[in-house]
């Protein structure tokens, strides 16, 4: 997930998501908590939590999350960052700034894109689960890891807050 902006853009997150997290065996935030209470509740229910800092977010969760994380699962690199810049030249911006990874999840624009790089970077945004901006419904992504391939990965589309 990324982009959460609690509790600006929505008071908390949506029951769907919250429901899968117990399930993971992994979650990402790639960014823009914008409170600590978001970092704290997922921490709570995640059985790991990787996440990163975003241009909204103050001090004190820029002392606790760092800008860039990384992580090796199942044979994969992963790193997760918040922005990537223009959606023109991303993928050869993010391979040449991540050569070492197979895997960047990124946030920022709130708006989903799955997409390979040349080299083979997997870059993922999840969008949003609370602030759809110009799309047509809040988001987030799931993925299965297994044999050293990422496969099933899905983007979620979550039902329209009354």
């Amino acid at each position: 997930m990324s982009d959460t902006h609690l509790p600006k853009r929505a008071k908390r997150l949506p029951d769907q998501l919250l429901a899968e997290l117990p399930d993971a065996d992994v979650v990402f935030h790639a960014g823009d908590w914008v409170d600590t209470a978001t970092l704290d509740l997922l921490e709570r229910r995640s059985r790991r939590l990787i996440g990163v800092y975003g241009n909204n977010d103050g001090p004190e969760l820029r002392a606790r999350l760092p800008e860039v994380a990384y992580a090796e699962l199942g044979g994969l690199r992963f790193g997760v960052v918040h922005e990537t810049g223009p959606a023109q030249g991303r993928e050869a911006r993010c391979a040449a700034r991540f050569p070492d990874l197979d895997v960047l999840v990124f946030g920022h624009s709130h708006i989903p894109w799955d997409t390979v790089a040349p080299g083979g970077l997997r870059l993922l945004n999840p969008g949003s689960p609370t602030d759809r901006r110009r799309q047509p419904h809040c988001t987030y992504l799931t993925a299965t890891l297994a044999g050293g391939a990422l496969t099933d990965v899905t983007l979620r589309l979550l039902p329209r807050r009354q």
